[in-house]
């Protein structure tokens, strides 16, 4: 698929002065996450300042016990943190390895801000469409009682917690998409990049509660609808927004489990799934469930005839 090789994320990534072997690039995005993980111990000393050995209880049971303000502020807190290190450290070694600006990993300032708006757009009418597929089949209803705050009530939270849902999609789609994708696809072929991103990205979600076979080949559904995404755009702006607005919209909006956790903060709605876990998620949330699957495909799919016509159809 020659139509591909072209895109301005190979270009920037040929900037490059060190392209990585696969195995070198799988064990940097190894030890990127480690090292962020990291990032996190200070505020694990503040919270053990503030709350004494409870504080571990509270990071370990993702701030569910804490009232919903307080706990949507330290989730997005640690997500900055945790997620932001993985921006920083890659950062480091595009520039100090590579040779190359943090901006060639798809961060160029050209139309930048059209690009997230519409990116963040498209994320919330893809988790809307996979809620109107469990609605259509009567596998979502409002759920009548709720352990956690609905709007208006859930307003700060919602909007508290979205900060680290920005930051938290940014630097997934960074080390994935915008350095895994291209410089792989540069040394090799465009199709190796996109498969091993793929994966990776699948991968690392490995450890997360609930996790389960359909949830695996959904996460690496998502992965190559984000490859084909950015490859067609060029940029990582726009799928950064659409993988932020994606898990914002699942947990913050529509009340649902994102990739195994409940919301923190409240939501705007609380449904909840109904029927079979192999169509609407089960415990992990929707991702785990045959619905997602099917917008999935169709926006693969869509990107597809887009990417050969050489325009975008979403």
């Amino acid at each position: 698929m020659n139509w591909l090789g072209d895109s301005r994320l190979f270009v920037l990534a040929r900037q490059s002065k060190r392209l990585p072997h696969w195995a070198v690039s799988l064990a940097v995005a190894i030890a990127i996450l480690l090292l962020a993980n990291f990032a996190a111990l200070p505020l694990l000393v503040l919270l053990f300042i503030f709350y004494g050995p409870s504080a571990m209880d509270m990071v370990l049971g993702g701030f569910q016990d804490q009232p919903p303000l307080l706990g949507a502020f330290w989730q997005s807190v640690f997500l900055v943190f945790s997620f932001g290190s993985i921006m920083v450290l890659l950062a480091l070694w595009v520039t100090l390895v590579e040779k190359r600006s943090p901006a060639t990993l798809g961060f160029e300032r050209s139309g930048w801000l059209q690009k997230y708006v519409r990116g963040f757009g498209v994320g919330i009418l893809m988790m809307a469409g996979v809620v109107g597929v469990l609605a259509l089949f009567g596998s979502a209803t409002l759920e009548e009682t709720a352990v956690r705050p609905i709007h208006p009530a859930a307003l700060g939270g919602v909007l508290i917690i979205g900060v680290g849902w920005l930051v938290q999609g940014a630097a997934e789609e960074a080390l994935t998409r915008g350095w895994m994708l291209p410089t792989l696809g540069v040394r090799y072929r465009p199709w190796v990049g996109i498969l091993i991103s793929s994966l990776v990205f699948a991968v690392f979600h490995g450890l997360n509660p609930n996790l389960n076979a359909l949830a695996l080949i959904n996460l690496a559904l998502f992965g190559l609808f984000a490859a084909l995404y950015a490859l067609r755009e060029g940029s990582l702006w726009g799928i950064s927004a659409l993988h932020s607005a994606w898990n914002w919209a699942q947990g913050n909006l529509f009340g649902l489990e994102v990739s195994g956790v409940s919301p923190i903060g409240g939501s705007m709605l609380n449904l909840m799934e109904t029927g079979p876990d192999w169509f609407t998620g089960g415990a992990f949330g929707p991702e785990a469930g045959l619905a997602v699957t099917l917008v999935l495909c169709l926006g693969i799919g869509m990107l597809l005839v887009g990417l050969k016509e050489r325009r975008i159809v979403l």
